[in-house]
């Protein structure tokens, strides 16, 4: 099993890595638990978790505050205390979802995450964000809660459709940019063996995905900097998954899309290298992602990222890069730049 440290001082934790793992979660509770989850995970592994359950509805729609409701009345019923845990089992959402109950419930108590998704796996599981959608934005309505543990049983992406692998991928080819061009080159020389899905080496992609989410972290647990960087290319990602109203593209696919525009800004600004699009694109379609988001309006999505939780005053904080490795936030880019660029990945 591998593991990796999460270093936040007293709120420090590690992310357990491996095959057949779950056995190990029983430690973590010391009380009641209330497991969160779908019904479509519950019944892959029900019989390892002898805890209350709340079940809630697929899709990033029910990422709300009505099923936060429910789930707090699910555990008030279950008799939940401050020495309770809630254990989130599935993807992004119900790692949020979950993760946000767990914030607020009784002005806060434990968690334990075990994602089921390589997206959740290499990034929403491990950070201690979490939050709900509101009608006008996505995540707007959130905390900071930081889980005692996460579980990464590997065994689950065998389970999983192929879009799902494919919408993690998107996330996982993030950290090359942002942070290793060591790494981005490792996706680009196992492409194939990751398609599919060789245990071994999707053990080293979400090892290393973890790291280096854990290393920015650790060093930035609130976002008031370093942190910033993790979201290279979500600005654009959140503005289309709002316009189509959460329903057509997976997060990891629109943060495939949002890479690309970013990169692209980034040519346009004269910041990094054509060959660099073209690298970055290149790998996006290795993996069979999409890389423009036909049909929407280019006007439209340039105000939608306003509402962006990452908006400061009124300016956008983009993330733009420079190299493989080597990313920069950015303020007050043109106007004219980002709709043209949207209207090339139109």
């Amino acid at each position: 099993m591998i593991k990796v440290l999460v270093d936040l001082g007293a709120a420090s934790y590690e992310i357990f890595i491996g095959e057949n793992i779950l056995s190990g979660v029983e430690k973590f509770v010391t009380g009641k638990a209330l497991v969160v989850t779908q019904k479509n995970i519950l019944d892959l592994c029900a019989e390892k978790f002898p805890y209350e359950v709340a079940l809630i509805p697929d899709g990033e729609t029910a990422k709300n505050l009505h099923e936060a409701e429910k789930i707090y009345t699910r555990a008030i019923e279950a008799g939940l205390d401050r020495k309770s845990v809630v254990i989130a089992l599935g993807g992004g959402v119900v790692g949020d979802l979950a993760g946000f109950v767990a914030a607020t419930f009784m002005r806060g108590i434990n968690l334990i995450q075990i994602p089921t998704t390589l997206l959740a796996q290499v990034d929403s599981s491990v950070g201690g964000k979490t939050a709900v959608n509101h009608a006008l934005g996505k995540n707007l309505i959130g905390a900071f809660h930081q889980p005692r543990a996460v579980f990464i049983d590997l065994k689950f992406l065998e389970t999983l459709p192929e879009r799902e692998i494919k919408s993690g991928l998107g996330e996982v080819v993030k950290y090359g940019v942002i942070s290793d061009e060591k790494f981005f080159s490792y996706l680009e020389d196992n492409a194939e063996k990751i398609l599919q899905r060789d245990l071994k080496t999707l053990a080293h992609v979400v090892k290393r995905s973890c790291e280096i989410k854990a290393e920015v972290v650790g060093e930035d647990e609130r976002e008031s900097g370093l942190r910033r960087i993790l979201n290279f290319g979500h600005t654009l990602a959140h503005a289309i998954e709002e316009e189509t109203g959460y329903k057509k593209y997976r997060h990891g696919e629109a943060v495939a899309v949002g890479m690309m525009a970013a990169a692209q800004i980034s040519c346009e600004l004269g910041k990094t290298s054509a060959e660099n699009v073209r690298r970055l694109e290149n790998l996006l379609k290795r993996f069979g992602m999409m890389t423009t988001c036909a049909g929407l309006d280019a006007d439209k999505l340039y105000a939608v990222t306003f509402r962006d939780k990452k908006t400061v005053g009124g300016v956008v904080n983009w993330v733009l890069m420079r190299d493989f490795g080597d990313v920069e936030i950015c303020r007050d880019i043109p106007e004219h730049v980002v709709k043209k660029v949207l209207g090339t990945r139109n």
